[in-house]
């Protein structure tokens, strides 16, 4: 059975994926999700903060049967070159089934709102777990992060960047930590200016693409800009584990945004692990090397050893 769930997880993420090269437009409608798990209960649509004087939201995913003990947390940020995309996937729900609280939290689009808003709506999920921690039955002293391509830089930002002041917004509780514990970046930017240096198909330093519209303007014409949305700006030691995957062949998000951010956690003595996968497109499309069953493992293995609390 967990076997299924996994194959049916693995199309709704390709399904997001997709979404890279797409037209900037509104939020696409929710689509058929994955069967959720027998043992797993699904909370959807409950406000977490505000964003632009509007809610927010993020659906839940957790145990139906509640663990005596507080449950360590996954958060999951969906891809979409942040101008398309939805909080409503079943990516977290076979990690819910081994016992996470988990959520998929919403952030504004980049039509709706430039960085750093992106950044300011996930810190605020953030802040509201803290805040609802015994509510839930959460520790919170075991957060975990997670995303795909756009997705995935924003997890690597809420790693590099926990309770940087300029980056925290006012989306609600104030005061509250936004440091997390473990990180999983899945081919995510994380070095803008440099993206076009590795041919792919698209050019990144146009004003038409996901990473202008995400700072307002063309990149190479905003370098202070860019440096305030790249993950690899606010790295130091004390920065959680990070877990990097991407695939040597992505024509989307070049390998050599993984490649800058391994170099630079490793140069601040982060613990990080780095998962090349062979022949495999964004979002690892191809006949990927690990296959995305045993990416999916990888994923829940680096949470099982960095989240679950030992003696």
């Amino acid at each position: 059975m967990r076997t299924l769930w996994l194959l049916a997880l693995l199309l709704a993420e390709l399904s997001a994926l997709a979404a890279w090269g797409q037209a900037p437009g509104r939020r696409r409608p929710r689509r058929r999700l994955a069967p959720v798990p027998p043992n797993v209960e699904v909370i959807r649509d409950v406000e977490f903060g505000t964003g632009g004087g509007r809610p927010l939201r993020l659906d839940i995913a957790r145990p139906k049967e509640l663990p005596p003990e507080p449950m360590p947390v996954i958060v999951y940020v969906h891809g979409g070159a942040w101008r398309a995309g939805s909080y409503h996937g079943a990516q977290n729900y076979p990690l819910a089934a081994q016992g996470y609280f988990t959520v998929n939290v919403e952030y504004r689009l980049s039509q709706e709102a430039i960085f750093p808003a992106q950044i300011e709506d996930c810190k605020a999920a953030i802040r509201w777990l803290r805040a609802n921690a015994e509510k839930y039955h959460l520790d919170t002293n075991h957060i975990g992060v997670w995303g795909h391509s756009a997705g995935g830089h924003l997890a690597a930002l809420l790693g590099t960047s926990g309770d940087v002041k300029e980056l925290e917004g006012m989306g609600g509780n104030p005061g509250l930590s936004t440091k997390v514990h473990a990180v999983v970046d899945c081919f995510g930017p994380t070095e803008m200016l440099h993206m076009s240096a590795v041919p792919g198909r698209m050019d990144h330093d146009s004003p038409s693409s996901p990473e202008s519209r995400l700072i307002g303007g063309p990149i190479q014409d905003n370098p202070d800009k860019v440096k305030r949305a790249d993950p690899l700006t606010y790295i130091d030691a004390d920065d959680p584990p990070f877990l990097v995957i991407h695939g040597e062949r992505d024509q989307t998000v070049p390998i050599n945004q993984s490649e800058f951010l391994v170099t630079a956690l490793k140069k601040a003595e982060v613990d990080v692990t780095f998962v090349r996968v062979k022949n495999a497109d964004h979002g690892f499309s191809g006949p990927a090397e690990p296959s995305r069953q045993e990416i999916n493992r990888l994923i829940e293995e680096f949470f099982n050893r960095h989240l679950r609390p030992t003696g």
